[in-house]
């Protein structure tokens, strides 16, 4: 299968292309960020007049992952407009160029657009209620792509991995302050469900062979807190769980809101596939055994200086 990853310099977008490279035909839309990608890659400014049309023209994809966002949640908050554009407009225009092309389409969305005030888990009948402008701007996009094509799959994600520059996962946090003695806190009043960025790619392929459409949950089974994520990073590394420090999210002393519970339910998606999600522990032992191998120094090699 020819899969067109937008966004592909991303921590989702670089994992699914070194993931599936061997199996599938990859070309990656970026904007100039990468070199000496084993992959295809297309220089592409996806904000520009007519680019998602001219992109499809120059891949002929036979599926689309669309995985560009702008995901920081302070710089949405700084810049509303570009997040719109980014989150909403643009996953839009994809949506219905693929229509319109009989493209298979598959958008990136964030479990982020629940409020965390809910006791017990979210399922995708559960209506959001998003608390920041990166949850807003995302919500809009997922109602966006779903209006102009219905046929779409819309994931709600959470993934943790080895990045670009790595610094962009939560796993990455932990992992590179642990191995430099630096101390730091983890919010025990965040609850979330990470899976590692691979077994996220893996699954959305078998999604897309199932030929499923409409709102998933794809998250990690297991929920937990930022805390007890960053204390089983340290004990899988063998490294100082002691230099983590439990911490409140309300003295965080971050801009954007942050929901408390993001403790979504993937029933439809295992039910929908046949088979169980990944397990945490077996998604951190990977994440483990990428790091023996030198698979992140691999993932940073295709890095633009």
């Amino acid at each position: 299968m020819k899969l067109l990853l937008t966004g592909v310099s991303g921590l989702l977008g670089i994992n699914f292309a070194q993931e599936m490279m061997d199996q599938h035909e990859i070309i990656g839309a970026d904007r100039g960020k990468l070199r000496n990608a084993p992959f295809k890659v297309l220089k592409h400014d996806l904000l520009e007049p007519d680019a998602v049309e001219s992109l499809l023209d120059k891949a002929q994809p036979e599926a689309l992952v669309n995985c560009a966002a702008l995901a920081d949640l302070e710089a949405c908050e700084d810049d509303l407009s570009l997040a719109k554009r980014l989150n909403t407009d643009l996953p839009r225009r994809l949506a219905r160029a693929c229509k319109s092309r009989g493209i298979p389409f598959v958008h990136i969305s964030t479990d982020a657009v629940f409020d965390g005030q809910k006791d017990g888990f979210y399922s995708e009948e559960d209506p959001p209620s998003p608390p920041g402008a990166y949850s807003k701007t995302k919500l809009d996009g997922e109602w966006a792509v779903l209006t102009e094509n219905p046929k779409a799959i819309v994931a709600r994600v959470n993934f943790y991995g080895w990045s670009l520059g790595g610094k962009r996962s939560l796993a990455e946090f932990f992992y590179n302050n642990l191995t430099n003695n630096k101390s730091m806190s983890g919010f025990t009043d965040v609850i979330f469900c990470p899976m590692l960025v691979n077994d996220t790619a893996r699954t959305l392929v078998k999604m897309l062979q199932r030929g499923l459409k409409g709102l998933y949950h794809l998250v990690g089974p297991q929920a937990m807190s930022k805390y007890q994520f960053g204390v089983e990073i340290a004990r899988r590394f063998s490294l100082r769980e002691s230099e983590i420090t439990p911490k409140s999210v309300n003295f965080s002393g971050l801009i954007a809101k942050r929901s408390n519970n993001l403790w979504l339910s993937t029933r439809k998606l295992s039910t929908d596939l046949g088979e169980d999600l990944p397990a945490f522990s077996t998604g951190l032992d990977e994440f483990y055994t990428q790091y023996e191998q030198g698979y992140p120094q691999k993932i940073r090699g295709y890095q633009q200086l």
